[in-house]
């Protein structure tokens, strides 16, 4: 038994008396997690942004998780190793539940490279509530975009571990939205996401 399990076992869940159907009645909507990954500079945060400006004007409770934002503070003690960026995305899916169980829609963006690592936060919430989005943009867009200047300092070898150079990013199999960025106009994505996911 691993060190997790056992502290589990000795220390088991709390029951709470109010459930996360009455949180969720209360604010009269269904929540969900939105998650948006694909490379730096695809797009994922300008379209989770978006998306959080059109829940919030149509009266929806939201709560838009950034990666970018969160290594700044939840995960800032988190390096860029695969096992890093296993913990990060543990952390991010495990807040991102807790959210939906309050009740919020909750919408993610971040690269979360590793197949498994997605499918494991897509198994912490009910089924019909976690909508994955690939944000398919080619690696040729996003470093011609280097927004960030990151894809300038990994080429030059100043920045170890990033994704789609000498990290690995495994593409979504079977997404629930699929959005290439280099192929739409901004509202064009919005619309196509806003389509696939809304409440």
């Amino acid at each position: 038994m691993s060190k997790t399990a056992s502290i589990q076992k000795q220390n088991p869940a709390h029951a709470l008396t109010i459930s996360p159907q009455a949180r969720a009645a209360i604010k009269f909507q269904q929540p969900r997690c939105i998650w948006l990954t694909g490379l730096s500079g695809a797009g994922k945060s300008t379209l989770a942004n978006a998306l959080d400006v059109r829940l919030h004007e149509q009266g929806f409770h939201t709560c838009l998780l950034d990666g970018d934002n969160l290594r700044q503070g939840l995960c800032s003690d988190l390096g860029m190793t695969p096992e890093a960026r296993k913990e990060n995305i543990r952390r991010i899916a495990e807040v991102a539940r807790l959210m939906v169980d309050a009740g919020l829609v909750v919408i993610v963006a971040a690269i979360s490279p590793y197949r498994a690592d997605r499918e494991a936060a897509r198994h912490l919430f009910p089924e019909g509530s976690f909508f994955e989005v690939y944000v398919s943009t080619p690696f040729e867009v996003c470093a011609r975009r280097d927004p960030k200047g990151l894809y300038r300092e990994a080429r030059a070898g100043r920045l170890k571990n990033f994704t789609g150079l000498d990290s690995p990013y495994e593409a979504p199999v079977a997404p629930d939205c699929d959005i290439d960025t280099g192929d739409l106009e901004l509202s064009e994505a919005c619309e196509r996401l806003w389509a696939s996911v809304q409440p």
